[in-house]
């Protein structure tokens, strides 16, 4: 697409310069990012993938999980962190996507994803540096773009904030907080003072997603939240073990939501 399709929208060419790049510098800096929802052309969002940075090795292998004996090793622990941190750079690099997907939905909602792009990349910086004060580099561990393959099948607004928002940041609140507990088990100040800030950070991208549901659907109801996840997902992958429902009430989830949401089983 010629650069002059974006003269009315340089957020736009920001996000899809941001989706398609292949510079890791381009990846883990957002300082430039234009915070004004302008005209994106209709076309702006066709077949994108994202660009992965030579330094990072794509996989499809389904990762193992890591038991909490197994973080005493160091190495373990920064693949751990590795992993959180491309999770960050698939949430923003989906809120870009969305942005240039969605170019009918209100301009404060496409200001909000830019502004949650900041954010992301913000978690992506503290997580590069844990794994620097390790001994460990970006790259050194392969990534898989789980999100990139199941979040691009929502086909409206309402559906990406279900799944985004509502189902993957949410169940982040419930990941932070249990691996901050093993950290701090540890002896890991640091490692779990990150994932605390993390984890309370997260509650304003959740907010947000709540309230445009909301919006979108006319109420917080549990059974059209499920109903716009795009199949083969469902609730039980968007939570954790135990609900922490303290940050998810903050979030402005409904308690009834919740219990719905706490009780649902596959």
């Amino acid at each position: 697409m010629a650069d002059n399709s974006f003269q009315q929208d340089p957020a736009g060419a920001w996000a899809r310069e941001f989706i398609l790049s292949t510079s890791l510098a381009r990846k883990t800096n957002a300082d430039d990012c234009p915070l004004h929802a302008g005209q994106t052309p209709s076309s702006a969002a066709d077949d994108l993938a994202p660009g992965r940075p030579p330094e990072l090795k794509v996989t499809l292998d389904k990762p193992k999980t890591i038991k909490l004996g197994a973080l005493q090793n160091l190495e373990t622990r920064a693949l751990l962190f590795h992993k959180f941190w491309h999770h960050e750079l698939q949430a923003a690099e989906l809120m870009c996507w969305a942005y240039l997907n969605f170019i009918d939905a209100p301009p404060e909602f496409r200001r909000g994803l830019l502004k949650i792009v900041k954010d992301e990349v913000r978690h992506m910086g503290l997580y590069e540096g844990y794994l620097k004060s390790l001994g460990y580099q970006l790259g050194d561990f392969p990534v898989r773009d789980w999100f990139w393959e199941r979040v691009p099948q929502a086909k409206t607004a309402k559906q990406y904030v279900a799944l985004m928002g509502m189902g993957l940041e949410g169940a982040n609140l419930e990941h932070t907080e249990r691996f901050a507990r093993r950290f701090r088990t540890l002896g890991d100040i640091k490692g779990a003072e990150i994932q605390e800030q993390v984890g309370r950070e997260e509650i304003a991208h959740v907010r947000f997603a709540v309230r445009y549901f909301k919006q979108f659907n006319g109420s917080v109801d549990f059974d059209d939240w499920m109903s716009a996840l795009p199949p083969p997902l469902s609730p039980w992958m968007m939570k954790g073990k135990t609900l922490n429902r303290p940050p998810r009430l903050k979030a402005e989830m409904p308690e009834a939501f919740l219990d719905a949401l706490d009780e649902y089983r596959p």
